[in-house]
């Protein structure tokens, strides 16, 4: 991989892992266009999967600092509330890598017609948000199981994580700003999890890119993921999803155009 090629796939992390627009369906396509086979070298996405891990520390700190100073209180209380629902949304992604992860990194093998018609599916599903009530209430446990199997399913490559799981709460009449603060805290626990799994499993060590690359993907998808997280705020906020709707059904057509065109 070039210092160049790892910019750019770092860039698109970065930017897709926080719009609705699928992280992984891009990465695929970025990797088909570039013609960059990475299938069995996972150190890349460990580095670039930990540098938005970062963005969203750095957006939400205050909040995280917060919750931990809760959590170590003698009572219960709103942030212990919160963090057991943010461990309770993620046990359907962890019951998908535990048990079905051969199967899902089966689908990471370039298939461009199964990213197109999973970004339609995210299309389907953003639209669907445009017809939410403008006001909403907090999340709450049985809200946080739906948005989680929500993020399972968005281990589709084309499926959008942050846009499934926004959409999923905002149809179940969470509040907008509500719905994108715990989609993007919710995602911190089954990456920070795949990761230190990768890494212990030796996938940095027999890694095949170079440190620059890795460094200069890092850096990329860093600064890519805290705009992008900013950005989603305000989007969400605002209620103007419907536009990433109509991106994800033009790519997803092109890229379905493509592969039988090919």
């Amino acid at each position: 991989m070039s210092l160049l090629e790892s910019i750019i796939l770092g860039i698109i992390q970065g930017l897709t892992e926080f719009l609705p627009v699928s992280s992984s369906g891009h990465l695929e396509l970025g990797k088909v266009i570039l013609g960059i086979e990475t299938t069995e070298d996972v150190s890349f996405t460990v580095v670039v999967h930990g540098a938005t891990v970062l963005s969203t520390i750095a957006i939400f700190w205050r909040d995280i600092l917060g919750l931990f100073r809760g959590l170590f209180s003698s009572d219960w209380n709103e942030s212990k509330r919160y963090i057991a629902m943010l461990l309770f949304s993620s046990l359907p992604v962890i019951f998908i890598g535990l048990f079905f992860k051969e199967e899902v990194e089966s689908l990471f093998n370039g298939n461009v017609l199964l990213v197109g018609s999973m970004l339609l599916l995210t299309g389907c599903l953003l639209s669907f948000t445009y017809y939410t009530p403008k006001e909403g209430g907090p999340v709450t446990f049985k809200s946080a199981l739906i948005i989680g199997i929500s993020q399972a399913i968005a281990v589709m490559p084309g499926i959008s994580r942050s846009g499934s799981t926004i959409a999923t709460a905002l149809l179940l009449g969470v509040d907008k700003a509500k719905a994108a603060r715990f989609s993007f805290l919710m995602v911190l626990i089954p990456i920070i999890g795949a990761n230190c799994k990768d890494i212990l499993d030796g996938g940095m060590a027999e890694s095949t890119v170079g440190a620059v690359p890795l460094i200069a993907g890092f850096i990329a998808a860093f600064i890519s993921g805290v705009l992008a997280c900013r950005w989603m705020i305000s989007i969400v906020t605002r209620g103007k999803l419907i536009y990433f709707a109509i991106y994800c059904f033009i790519v997803g057509t092109i890229a379905i155009g493509a592969h039988f065109l090919a």
